[in-house]
């Protein structure tokens, strides 16, 4: 691994629990999965090399552009796209015609109103049947899953007002609202979900 390249400790923790459930939705199908919020690029690759029949389309904010690639080249996979720079409430949503949109650890990065503008481009650009994977942590019944997730929402928050961790019921809302329907809500390891969503 090149000296350079951005390294996320959370992603090398959680890229095996994902990959496993992962592998179970897209099964052996040969789908298009964009990638929103990719950051330094380790999920992009290590789910690409885990499954090749998988084209894998990273997008992110420009800046972080140069670190994914740093990651992509050193990988050398073909089933993976350079970056599209996609910025929530900013950027047209990429030309892709995905058939799986995955994001992970980055609602409670995202404002409110930019997690609602997002789910609007799920909504206006998503073909029926496709779907959606979220990662992350949530609350329920405005209730945290554990008191490490309050800790960290409190830290969240007091790095800027904006960030927090989402209400799931909120979320799920305005999924409906765009035509998205929950297939399923896996608890996963370190206090964190995944969610799945259908374009219907």
């Amino acid at each position: 691994m090149s000296i350079e390249k951005p390294f996320a400790p959370a992603c090398e923790r959680n890229q095996q629990v994902i990959a496993e459930v992962l592998a179970m939705v897209v099964e052996d199908r040969a789908l298009t999965v964009m990638e929103m919020g990719s950051g330094t690029g380790q999920h992009a690759v290590y789910f690409a090399e885990k499954m090749p029949h998988l084209t894998w389309c990273p997008t992110d904010l420009a800046n972080n552009h140069k670190g994914i690639r740093q990651w992509l080249a050193d990988a050398a996979l073909p089933n993976i796209a350079q970056p599209v720079r996609y910025e929530v409430g900013k950027d047209d949503w990429p030309e892709l015609d995905a058939d799986l949109v995955f994001t992970a650890n980055t609602l409670h990065i995202m404002s409110v109103d930019l997690v609602q503008h997002w789910i609007r481009d799920l909504g206006q650009h998503l073909k029926t049947g496709a779907l959606v994977m979220i990662y992350g942590p949530f609350k329920y019944q405005g209730r945290y899953t554990a008191e490490s997730n309050a800790t960290f929402d409190q830290w969240l928050k007091a790095e800027d007002h904006r960030r927090g961790i989402r209400d799931f019921e909120q979320l799920d809302e305005w999924m409906i609202q765009q035509g998205l329907k929950l297939v399923v809500d896996i608890s996963m390891p370190a206090n964190n979900q995944i969610l799945l969503y259908e374009r219907t």
